[in-house]
């Protein structure tokens, strides 16, 4: 789908301060370490994940996200009447009804008249959000919209581990499914959009794709999200989820380049999903890209879901990485599988938040 007259104009973006390391989660780990024998440092080797961030107990999805929105309104600086629609868009969310874009439509006192709706669809929430808003916006329905997700690990962490430790059935191979939740971090960012009258100096999105391979979608999966309390234990497959979702991003990339009119060389920076070191080295060679222009987040603030993508921009704009003209090739895949992405041309999309935090990650 090619888009003709839609900008990325502002990026909002907040960190949690609190900062677990690998190391302090495989300490929390010890009953099981040293009934199964597994040798220390295990989690950074196998996914390259130094550390992520937490937000503090009982932390509500919809308060980061009103935080998010208002630095992406901020750096847009939008007149926050002209949204004409906002999409909460992670997999984490305040209860299961009503909608917690509701909440943050009220704290960022957006008008009346606004399309106010959730989207879920695993780490690729944000990444649909922004592509239904750029619908939205070429289609004149609306001059602006924001997107936002805020995703909060602490719960999933917490649970894992307790779990891990309280099960004296495990062993090394039938505790490698949990492994995965203990890689995800917390994060939320929002995207603002709007149509290109409205745009000062911001961020054409040229083109969107979609890829579903849904054969594969109980390679990954959440036995419980229990409305605000959101304790989840996940399973996963995760080298045949990794080989299908890599299979899966190498032809989605085909489509985008198609629909561009692209060639590999003249993608200047790319930006994976954030899920660890193994699959950004065997995601982009499959795709016949260069990791020296991949921009990462992941081994500061693991894998951070929905909003891992988006905050990778955000971070390699708060860096310094991305200059005006640059060609991003932006590769969003989830378990499912399903994969979406987006080409944009970088121009002066601004970023507001705790940006010294994030240029650091």
């Amino acid at each position: 789908m090619r888009l003709s007259n839609v900008c990325l104009e502002g990026i909002g973006a907040v960190i949690p301060e609190e900062i677990w390391s690998s190391d302090q989660i495989e300490a929390e780990l010890t009953p099981l370490y040293e009934r199964l024998k597994l040798p220390q440092g295990r989690l950074e080797l196998m996914s390259g994940i130094r550390r992520r961030r937490v937000w503090p107990e009982q932390t509500m999805p919809s308060g980061p996200s009103i935080r998010s929105g208002r630095h992406a309104i901020e750096a847009a600086g939008i007149d926050p009447q002209r949204i004409g629609c906002l999409i909460h868009a992670s997999v984490c969310r305040d209860f299961l009804e009503p909608a917690t874009a509701s909440r943050v439509h009220h704290g960022l006192s957006l008008p009346r008249q606004c399309w106010v709706y959730d989207v879920s669809n695993a780490c690729l929430g944000l990444i649909n959000g922004a592509v239904q808003i750029a619908m939205m916006i070429q289609s004149g329905a609306i001059d602006a919209g924001i997107v936002v997700g805020t995703e909060n690990s602490r719960p999933l962490i917490q649970q894992t581990i307790q779990t891990l430790n309280a099960d004296t059935r495990l062993t090394r191979k039938s505790v490698k499914p949990a492994f995965a939740s203990l890689t995800i971090g917390s994060g939320s960012c929002a995207w603002l959009l709007v149509h290109e009258r409205l745009s000062r100096n911001g961020t054409p999105v040229e083109a969107a794709i979609a890829e579903a391979r849904t054969e594969f979608h109980d390679l990954c999966r959440s036995d419980d999200d229990a409305g605000a309390a959101m304790q989840p234990l996940m399973e996963t497959d995760s080298e045949r989820l990794m080989a299908e979702g890599i299979a899966t991003g190498a032809s989605a990339l085909e489509q985008l380049l198609e629909e561009t009119g692209w060639n590999r060389a003249q993608i200047d920076r790319s930006i994976c999903h954030q899920v660890g070191v193994r699959h950004q080295a065997a995601m982009l060679d499959a795709m016949g890209l260069p990791l020296d222009r991949d921009c990462v987040t992941y081994p500061d603030l693991g894998n951070t879901g929905s909003v891992a993508l988006p905050l990778t921009l955000a971070a390699a704009a708060a860096r310094g990485e991305l200059s005006t003209d640059d060609r991003i090739a932006m590769l969003g895949i989830g378990s499912g599988i399903n994969s979406v992405m987006i080409a944009a041309t970088w121009g002066d999309c601004r970023v507001a938040g705790n940006i010294d935090s994030l240029a650091q990650v």
